[in-house]
């Protein structure tokens, strides 16, 4: 008995001190509205909106350093202005716009600004190409260096990770 005793005390010993908390990580203040986003850029040309040439482009969005709801970065990876800009967010309602023209990549092109309107994630709102529902993300850009005064729109999904919806 005085045997079983002893095992049965060491296996519980073993028991508790091998188990290690599990801690979930946290999401970021702006989760709902970041993420990676297929989407295409459109400019109006005599009142029709026209594809600027880009074809299906990703787009990122995501937290800054301050990990703060009222801000995030939209990036587009290089695809279309090359633009990594810091835009304002009001998280309730899921919108974001920079109030003034912002650089479009300090490090690579300083001088190089651009203009965030009218931006949006609608929950729920886009099809992807294989039907699927996602999140719908838009929003107007204007870059200081363009050629003519064009506001660009920018519309798209969030990426699902399946094939049938990449580009």
């Amino acid at each position: 008995m005085k045997k079983y005793l002893i095992l049965l005390v060491a296996a519980l010993t073993i028991a508790f001190t091998g188990c290690e908390t599990v801690t979930e990580p946290g999401g970021t203040a702006v989760q709902a509205i970041a993420g990676e986003w297929w989407v295409t850029a459109e400019y109006q040309k005599a009142g029709v909106w026209t594809d600027a040439g880009v074809g299906h482009f990703k787009l990122s969005t995501y937290n800054t350093a301050a990990n703060e709801n009222t801000e995030m970065w939209v990036n587009d990876n290089g695809s279309f202005w090359n633009f990594h800009s810091i835009v304002k967010v009001d998280y309730t309602s899921k919108t974001f716009l920079t109030t003034d023209s912002v650089s479009t990549n300090a490090v690579k092109y300083p001088s190089e600004k651009v203009l965030i309107t009218n931006g949006k994630v609608l929950l729920g709102a886009a099809k992807t190409p294989s039907g699927a529902a996602a999140d719908s993300i838009v929003f107007s850009a204007a870059f200081n260096d363009d050629s003519g005064p064009i506001v660009y729109k920018v519309s798209g999904f969030r990426r699902t990770g399946f094939p049938a919806d990449d580009f």
